[in-house]
């Protein structure tokens, strides 16, 4: 799909993933009247992604699905979500979390159901939405396309950015219906370094009022 084709209103806007770089991208331009699952998350393969959407979430942050897999940083543990291969950097906290007991569980998971709640009604009722994902193979997006053909009633398009040894922005031709896949330089900084491209690439994409 040409980029053209991603112009336009959108009732609802989501990240779905690998790392925040759409959450932050979008924020920056207005475009993220509320936060999604994926936001900020880190989400390696979307393969997994397409099992979670697949899936409706179900099981997702499950308390027995979660394993301590590192720092975050100083002040936040990296926790993975084992069952869809997924990583938390920025929920689980140092100081009220005790590995492999995660005190502040109740919370974080209210706020992820919340999202998904959300995220699922949003599929139901919206007529038109956009989804963003970085990184995804040809095969991969293909997969995501017929994942989100049964889970979205209305009409959808996604933009699918990778990241590659490129000059500016390099469509790439997957001949897809509603995928406009694109090629990003592989800065040393992809989540700000390419926000020039970014905004060309979400020039003409308005969300509509919430």
């Amino acid at each position: 799909m040409q980029l053209k084709r991603l112009r336009g209103t959108y009732d609802a806007i989501f990240s779905l993933g690998h790392l925040c770089i759409a959450g932050i991208q979008l924020e920056k331009m207005g475009l993220r009247p509320f936060a999604g699952p994926l936001d900020w998350m880190s989400s390696p393969r979307l393969s997994d992604v397409n099992r979670l959407l697949a899936s409706r979430f179900a099981g997702f942050m499950d308390y027995p699905h979660l394993v301590l897999a590192g720092r975050a940083s100083d002040k936040l543990y990296l926790v993975k979500e084992t069952e869809y291969n997924i990583y938390s950097n920025h929920d689980f906290f140092t100081h009220n979390n005790f590995p492999p007991h995660f005190a502040a569980y109740p919370e974080i998971k209210a706020k992820y159901d919340r999202r998904v709640a959300r995220f699922l009604d949003k599929c139901s009722v919206c007529r038109r939405m956009l989804f963003i994902r970085t990184e995804g193979t040809c095969e991969e997006a293909r997969k995501l396309e017929e994942v989100l053909s049964g889970l979205v009633k209305g009409d959808f398009r996604v933009l699918l950015v990778n990241h590659a040894p490129v000059e500016g922005i390099t469509p790439l031709d997957w001949q897809l219906e509603r995928i406009a896949a694109v090629q990003l330089p592989n800065c040393s900084d992809i989540l700000q370094g390419n926000s020039r491209y970014w905004a060309k690439l979400l020039e003409g994409i308005r969300v509509a009022p919430q």
